[in-house]
């Protein structure tokens, strides 16, 4: 392993530990929901941007070159249809605690990154994504305006998921070793919060 891998992979396991030591976000409770603004700064709760961050990852490393993207549309598309749904009244029970358990499956995806057969990968991505979008949705406040708070999360999200594929880029070559530890710390981060949900 090259000093350089060393690095990166020190870098990524340093940045979800500063991430989970600073707790539960609370992203689905107390903001405001009006505005293109408050969309855009929805997702950089600790529970979206890790799962954010880690679809685009796990995309990089699971997906063929050629369908690296799908990772993050299908995200993007089941979080907007859940969304919608969120925002005509349908609610997930516990929805906190869902969320909070998505990060943890994305974390055992990483950290089996090369194993997941890419159909059900893609599949827990659209599964964890309608639960963000639902907890989304049912946030928005009767008369709210859903478009502009939309367009705000999706694109932050994007920005996200952007940036996942980069990380994964850089670490796609790393042994199996390195995906198992930085699918462990961003799994534990997840397992923090469910503990806090």
């Amino acid at each position: 392993m090259t000093l350089n891998t060393k690095k990166t992979i020190l870098r990524a396991l340093g940045a979800v530990a500063a991430l989970a030591a600073t707790g539960a976000a609370q992203a689905h409770t107390g903001h405001g929901t009006e505005s293109l603004f408050a969309g855009l700064a929805h997702p950089l709760g600790l529970d979206h941007l890790l799962a954010m961050v880690a679809v685009g990852t796990w995309s990089a490393v699971a997906l063929p070159a050629g369908r690296r993207a799908a990772g993050p549309a299908t995200f993007l598309a089941a979080l907007l249809a859940g969304a919608v749904a969120g925002s005509a009244g349908l609610a997930l029970p516990f929805g906190e605690s869902a969320i909070a358990a998505s990060v943890l499956l994305f974390g055992l995806m990483l950290a089996f990154a090369r194993q997941v057969p890419v159909g059900a990968g893609l599949a827990l991505t659209a599964a964890a994504a309608l639960m963000h979008g639902l907890a989304h949705g049912a946030e928005l406040p009767a008369g709210g305006l859903f478009a502009g708070y939309a367009a705000g999360f999706v694109a932050t999200t994007a920005l996200l998921h952007a940036a996942g594929l980069g990380l994964g880029r850089a670490m796609a070559d790393l042994q199996v070793r390195a995906w198992h530890a930085l699918g462990g710390a961003v799994g534990l981060a997840g397992l923090m919060l469910l503990a806090r949900a």
